[in-house]
């Protein structure tokens, strides 16, 4: 049920774009299978963080990020978060990385976000997606993908943010997990790609409709549903959608069930989690919208009369 929304034409497509990348992982020997990677201890790679990752052999830095990718399974934070994700973002943001690399990333980290996984660490897929925004920003920017490849890439993003349900954030001891909000930033960079047609960004809103609430009880406390809310605003100023396309949408996120009205969400948890999550979710697309004057076109009315269903 968690994935009703997403067409069957999109899953299949996706399906074998996946394995096809998969195939082509297997064969990437210049993906390293240890972190930290061979020839770069950790407190070289702290020093190199200290130096903001800069490396004057733009060669080194693309050998170097693809590397670097096993390290986003580590429960290292520091090797996780601090160096393999901000490396890759910062050399993907100076136009370091090649579009050879990108295409590489993608074989490697779309079957990551594709698989299922025991429950565990829980940090490979969440942190793949981090990256893959980041390759969705290279795309968006400097156009390396045709259209068939970026659809799939579309609808893989959209079957992962579906799919997430592991909603652990922040732990003291191994810092961020965070599953949900990094999928929106990646469906983020897609909605803002003006080469993503209306199809696309329906799928990128059936994704986030899927999180706004999650099916089990569960209370945002991380800034999820800020996060969700930017590709919706960002999807929204394209107007490739109507102003009814976005009502029968909201209509969907403002709907009680699976209680039987809104008045049930104060008698018990499960009913006082939807009823959060929803009003904080609405709530941070109303107040991005504020700067959005082309998305205002179209969200702002039935974005208005969306709050008033959520008592």
């Amino acid at each position: 049920m968690r994935r009703t929304f997403l067409t069957v034409a999109a899953a299949v497509s996706t399906s074998k774009f996946v394995l096809a990348l998969a195939l082509l992982a297997c064969c990437k020997s210049v993906v390293a299978q240890s972190c930290p990677p061979a020839e770069f201890s950790r407190e070289r790679l702290l020093k190199l963080r200290e130096q903001q990752f800069n490396l004057d052999d733009s060669q080194k830095a693309n050998e170097l990020a693809m590397a670097l990718l096993p390290c986003l399974a580590s429960e290292d934070p520091q090797l996780r978060d601090a160096i393999a994700y901000e490396a890759i973002a910062t050399w993907a943001r100076g136009k370091q990385l090649a579009a050879s690399t990108a295409r590489d990333m993608l074989a490697k980290l779309l079957p990551q976000i594709a698989q299922d996984y025991p429950e565990g660490p829980g940090f490979t897929k969440p942190f793949s997606a981090l990256v893959l925004a980041e390759i969705a920003r290279m795309d968006r920017i400097e156009p390396f993908l045709d259209d068939a490849g970026r659809k799939a890439f579309v609808a893989a993003a959209a079957s992962y943010v579906g799919s997430v349900d592991d909603y652990r954030g922040y732990d003291e001891a191994v810092g961020w997990r965070h599953g949900v909000a990094h999928g929106a930033d990646l469906l983020m960079q897609l909605a803002l790609n003006p080469r993503v047609d209306a199809e696309g960004l329906r799928a990128i809103l059936d994704a986030v409709a899927i999180q706004v609430s999650p099916a089990r009880t569960h209370f945002y406390i991380y800034g999820e549903s800020a996060r969700l809310a930017r590709p919706i605003v960002f999807a929204a100023r394209r107007q490739l959608l109507s102003a009814s396309d976005w009502q029968s949408w909201l209509a969907r996120i403002t709907a009680a069930s699976p209680l039987t009205s809104w008045d049930d969400a104060f008698s018990s948890q499960t009913g006082l989690a939807k009823r959060h999550n929803t009003q904080a979710f609405l709530t941070a697309v109303f107040t991005m919208l504020r700067d959005e004057p082309d998305a205002q076109k179209v969200l702002r009315e039935p974005l208005v009369h969306a709050l008033s269903q959520v008592p």
